[in-house]
């Protein structure tokens, strides 16, 4: 297993039991019940540096002197994000099997060929979120220009706004 002090160091349960030549179930019950440990996959995320997260710190809380605490429940925010729907496929792997004698010219071009799109299919979506309840995600339709205009007028006022007033009223920020 990894250490806190040695990463990039984990050992999976399958490589532990095959480098101690102990059972992979033995392995596991030990370090469930013996070591009372519990996996976590680690995920990936942007690297913030302490200047960074000061900074963020500094205008949270700027950001909440402006208003009094009654209404800190009812600031909205929303947020975009772009999610890759079918990315462009790693074709290393891609093989084509033809017998042994078989010179690469002499195979048909179809076989030899794979056409991909230029650019991976993306979808956009967007959500308001607050203290007192988020609203339901909101796609976008594809090919739109997203820009201040859009945004103003179809994304806030048309689909977020009547969300926000169901949740918190009329008196939100």
């Amino acid at each position: 297993m990894s250490q806190e002090d040695k990463p990039q160091t984990h050992r999976t349960v399958r490589e532990i039991a095959s480098e101690t030549g102990i059972p992979r179930s033995s392995v596991v019950r030990k370090i469930k019940k013996d070591l009372r440990l519990k996996s976590f996959k680690q995920r990936r995320v942007h690297d913030l540096t302490d200047q960074n997260c000061a900074a963020r710190l500094t205008r949270s809380r700027l950001l909440l002197k402006k208003f009094p605490k009654s209404a800190v429940d009812f600031i909205f925010f929303t947020d975009e994000k772009v999610c890759t729907v079918a990315s462009p496929a790693n074709s290393q792997n891609d093989r084509v099997y033809a017998p042994r004698d078989a010179r690469k010219r002499q195979i048909a071009a179809k076989r030899l060929l794979r056409c991909r799109p230029n650019f991976s299919k993306s979808l956009m979506l967007s959500v308001a979120l607050s203290k007192l309840g988020c609203s339901e995600l909101v796609f976008f339709e594809p090919g739109v220009k997203f820009d201040g205009c859009y945004y103003r007028d179809m994304l806030l006022k048309q689909q977020m706004l009547p969300v926000m007033r169901c949740i918190a009223g009329d008196v939100f920020v």
